[in-house]
């Protein structure tokens, strides 16, 4: 089926005008394809990751070493069986200029987010955990997360302390969360 771009168009989730580029703190939530629960169980109200969990974790632990203008804390992230709850902040003002492609002269505009941005460090997080999840499952290409993920900027030291609660009290409320796929209905 040749593209659509009426049909195939995604709303974007992200705030118009916003450069997703620029130091902050940025909330973000990855699910798995289908809300699978891929990574592990909760066991007594404590993750336990399988192998797939542990790339996951790793990966995620990676992004701050190889991209010098993200920091990332222990206990600002947590991998669910289902999904991803982390806050990436970009640090680096200076950065942005030497994270940016420089133009070239091309018929096609360029698709894709701006390198150096929270899309583009999404995105390559998920390529990588995908390739390495299917590698270990012997599922080359199979999807491994949503194609869409949830972004927040966080804007006050109030939003920050609330959402970092959300995130460490993720595990204790599985029996409750709408991504878990087994919990008990009321």
């Amino acid at each position: 089926m040749p593209y659509d771009p009426q049909r195939h168009h995604r709303r974007s989730i992200r705030l118009p005008g916003y450069d997703y580029t620029q130091p902050g703190a940025y909330f973000i939530t990855i699910v798995t394809y289908n809300r699978m629960p891929l990574f592990g169980e909760i066991v007594d109200g404590e993750m336990r990751l399988n192998e797939c969990g542990e790339i996951v974790r790793a990966e995620w632990l990676q992004t701050a070493i190889v991209r010098p203008y993200v920091v990332l804390h222990p206990d600002e992230f947590v991998v669910m069986p289902n999904h991803v709850h982390g806050i990436i902040w970009i640090i680096d003002t200076n950065v942005g200029a030497t994270r940016r492609v420089a133009p070239t002269i091309t018929t096609n505009p360029p698709r894709g987010p701006d390198a150096g941005s929270i899309g583009a460090i999404i995105g390559q997080f998920k390529s990588i955990t995908a390739k390495r999840i299917n590698s270990l499952r012997g599922t080359p290409g199979a999807p491994v997360w949503q194609r869409n993920d949830y972004e927040h900027i966080i804007r006050t030291d109030k939003a920050l302390a609330r959402i970092c609660a959300y995130i460490r009290s993720n595990p204790q409320r599985w029996p409750d969360d709408p991504e878990n796929p087994f919990r008990n209905p009321l």
